[in-house]
């Protein structure tokens, strides 16, 4: 009897492993995809998302900008900055992260024109 259930408990342990190795290569071949799909750009995106500690989505939400519109950007970081300066009673902390918000929407704006600049010289076929 303890022979047989050690038989089954082993084959359910068999299966399920598979089942996940199985998910886990799907998963890796996906990212994969996806990050080939996101090419250079996202890799430079993703750097800038790791060293600001801020993803190009938070900071579109802090600063309140839907598109990357440097005027847009402007004027929600410049409101947005003086109505949380400590001295009319603002908070540091949302002030500091208005600020990284605007260092990061800077970044990836500076990355889109950088990746501009390199299409219109690519020879044309």
């Amino acid at each position: 009897m303890a022979k047989y259930l050690a038989q089954i408990i082993v084959m359910g342990v068999q299966v399920v492993g598979r089942a996940f190795a199985r998910a886990l290569r799907q998963e890796f071949a996906a990212s994969r995809a996806a990050a080939d799909a996101r090419g250079r750009a996202g890799h430079q995106s993703a750097a800038a998302s790791s060293l600001s500690g801020l993803s190009l989505q938070e900071a579109q939400q802090i600063l309140n900008v839907s598109k990357l519109s440097p005027e847009e950007i402007q004027k929600n970081y410049e409101h947005l900055f003086k109505v949380n300066d400590k001295s009319v009673g603002g908070s540091f902390y949302l002030q500091s992260k208005v600020v990284r918000a605007w260092e990061r929407l800077q970044e990836e704006l500076r990355i889109q024109a950088q990746e501009d600049r390199e299409k219109e010289q690519m020879p044309k076929t």
